[in-house]
């Protein structure tokens, strides 16, 4: 796949996302965290089930057991910064939780270098500055006094960053996009159900009138989404796949406004535009320097 539709996989599911923080938290009023988690996640496991069997009946060889062990790994990481963002959402804004949530990109590249001692393309730190940038003018240039929901989410942004990086590594050596989904949704459901059976009542009532949130996180801010990451992360980097991924949050902030009636500031208008054109950074700077740089051609 180019690298161009790859990064336009991961827009289209940081739009999917940013579409799905509304559904996360209009689904609080009828259901318990967990039970949307697992529920979610549930639907969406069934969604990929058939493709990811067909995906492991065309492979020429069984998955690894390393590469399944990574596999079960993203699957906790997603429980947890799900767990994380989707209690966050219980006492914090839409708006609020889109921002924190897109510090991962900030993360990315850090965790990147510093813990996996690998270099970057040098278009990536300008681009993460003004996408850091853009999402801070998005939130009006300053948060409230942060409350517990804020900082869970600044967690769940931590924990985003190592499930991008996760992907990032096991993806492309594995050749499975579609199994890696696949087992992330089934574990993730799992203990979502897991926990919210254990702490949450559970009464039909309550999931139908939540039914409509559960069936779009779970069919495409759960389902697709999540398989567009997984597929457009094995033609880019992780770092590259942050920043275009981050634009869930000015999604998060527009459908906000238009659904929930959350304010979105002026200079939120600045934010985003700053955004996009780090994602047009990210996009077309290694282009730029790869021509400059061909061998047999001169550097204008």
């Amino acid at each position: 796949m180019p690298r161009h539709l790859a990064n336009l996989l991961l827009l289209l599911a940081g739009a999917i996302w940013g579409m799905g923080f509304v559904a996360q938290s209009t689904a609080m009023d009828s259901i318990g965290p967990f039970v949307f988690i697992g529920l979610r996640f549930l639907v969406a496991a069934i969604l990929l089930a058939p493709f990811a069997l067909r995906e492991s009946r065309r492979a020429a060889h069984p998955v690894a057991p390393a590469h399944l062990a990574g596999f079960a790994l993203i699957g906790l990481t997603l429980f947890v910064a799900m767990a994380l963002q989707q209690v966050g959402l219980t006492i914090t804004t839409v708006t609020n939780s889109g921002f924190l949530t897109g510090l991962y990109v900030v993360f990315v590249p850090f965790i990147t270098l510093f813990v996996l001692g690998q270099r970057l393309h040098p278009v990536i730190w300008p681009a993460v500055l003004m996408t850091f940038v853009g999402i801070w003018m998005l939130a009006g240039g300053s948060l409230s006094a942060l409350n517990v929901g804020d900082l869970l989410t600044i967690g769940c942004a931590v924990l985003w960053a190592v499930q991008v990086i996760l992907v990032g590594r096991y993806v492309g050596p594995s050749g499975r996009p579609l199994t890696l989904s696949f087992i992330q949704f089934a574990l993730a459901s799992v203990l979502g159900l897991g926990v919210g059976l254990a702490t949450e009542p559970f009464e039909l009532t309550q999931i139908t009138a939540a039914l409509p949130e559960i069936l779009f996180a779970g069919l495409f801010a759960t389902g697709l989404a999540f398989t567009f990451q997984v597929i457009g992360q094995r033609y880019t980097t992780a770092p590259q796949a942050a920043i275009f991924l981050s634009t869930e949050s000015l999604f998060a902030a527009l459908f906000g406004a238009v659904v929930l009636g959350e304010r979105v500031p002026a200079l939120g208008y600045v934010g985003g535009l700053l955004i996009f054109l780090a994602i047009l950074l990210a996009e077309l700077g290694p282009l730029v320097r790869t021509t400059r740089h061909a061998p047999g051609q001169k550097t204008l």
